[in-house]
């Protein structure tokens, strides 16, 4: 999952928090913009040109190899994808530690909606980065402490929707630079995707979004510009992902309709637990199922992955709650709405952009409408 850090919009000067008291803390807002300016800007200063990176000779020849791909993707990302051709991802930053940041999300035990967090320009959205892993779960400490269910995640890659580009612009990091090929080059063009659109306070619409951009651009890079064995192995994990992601959005559908029960049926907290529970372990249930399909274990089948390829999987389900469902949402809700309006502008990104754009500037609930509107029909539900 990826993430725009908007607080570097809120302050516009290193100057501007030092003049602050309490900075040096990361609670209360001053606190929360100071830590998220230090560390965007420690992350900047640390990155170099790739063509000074691949200049070197101390760094290992797949890194320099992978460091080529980036630019060979970049390339494409303006020429066939339309994505803005500017200083982003065209540096690379060694963080020496697994994610760029950790964000938190947090929704009450029987809804799935997000708590949000309001910020100047940006507008509310449903979720708080933060550059130490150990103060995200302090804010999830405090949330929980007020009864909701919470998550924190580490973020490979975050965008500043092309508002640092005069300072260099986002950089390619090492928390995702030896991703499988298939995947790495689909989160450049997601991050991209953000400086094209972005509309204030809609996670859902720039998320899906930036996740439709991906996808087809890399079903175009890899049909174009790749291997036969890099396509196989994209194929296999984007099998593995959307077996997944029908899971998790059943499991949704299911925990909606549960919640949207307790005023109707008039239901405690103690019988709406129950019937939640339940459903959370049928969820883990065919999970398991789905697992050993893949393992190979549950028929003696050849395994298509390795235990240390589902361990992200497995990490997920364990925790899962309110908040990670609510959160998964945003990633792949409308994304069907967004390749359907692709294919309504004639497969032409520009023609395309300004469709999105035109959303972008209609208030939510209309810009939800128009988009629910391109969705697919469901297939009819087969009666037992």
């Amino acid at each position: 999952m990826r993430q725009f850090l908007p607080c570097l919009r809120a302050v516009s000067a290193p100057l501007l928090c030092l003049a602050l008291s309490g900075c040096a803390s990361t609670t209360g807002s001053l606190g929360y913009y100071w830590q998220s300016m230090v560390g965007h800007l420690e992350l900047m200063q640390s990155a170099e040109p790739i063509d000074r990176w691949v200049a070197r000779t101390d760094i290992a020849p797949a890194l320099r190899e992978r460091l080529q791909l980036a630019q060979r993707a970049r390339a494409f990302a303006v020429a066939e994808l339309g994505l803005p051709d500017n200083a982003s991802y065209r540096r690379y930053a060694d963080l020496k530690r697994p994610a760029a940041v950790w964000n938190v999300v947090a929704a009450p035990p029987h809804a799935l909606t997000l708590h949000t967090w309001c910020f100047p320009v940006t507008g509310c959205i449903g979720y708080r980065g933060y550059f130490a892993q150990a103060d995200a779960q302090a804010e999830a400490d405090q949330l929980a402490a007020q009864g909701l269910e919470v998550e924190v995640y580490g973020v490979p890659a975050y965008s500043t929707l092309g508002y640092m580009n005069w300072a260099g612009g986002d950089p390619l990091l090492s928390t995702f630079i030896a991703w499988p090929e298939g995947d790495f080059v689909r989160l450049l063009f997601h991050e991209l995707a953000h400086q094209v659109v972005y509309a204030e306070g809609d996670t859902l619409f720039n998320e899906s979004f930036a996740t439709a951009v991906e996808r087809i651009g890399v079903a175009r890079w890899l049909a174009t510009h790749s291997t036969p064995q890099a396509r196989e192995a994209y194929a296999t994990s984007e099998a593995r992902r959307g077996a997944f992601r029908a899971l998790t959005r059943a499991t949704r559908e299911q925990l909606a309709a549960i919640y949207a029960q307790k005023d109707a049926l008039a239901l405690d907290d103690q019988a709406l637990n129950a019937i939640k529970n339940e459903a959370m372990q049928a969820f883990r249930g065919r999970y398991a199922q789905l697992r050993a399909q893949w393992l190979g274990t549950a028929s003696g089948t050849q395994p298509s992955v390795t235990t240390a390829q589902v361990a992200g999987y497995d990490r997920w389900v364990a925790k899962a709650n309110n908040a990670s469902f609510a959160a998964q949402a945003a990633y792949d809700e409308l994304v069907p709405a967004f390749e359907a309006l692709f294919e309504q502008q004639g497969r032409d990104w520009p023609r395309f952009y300004d469709a999105v754009r035109q959303l972008a500037q209609q208030p939510q609930p209309q810009r939800r409408e128009a988009l629910r509107a391109l969705l697919p029909a469901q297939p009819p539900q087969k009666s037992s």
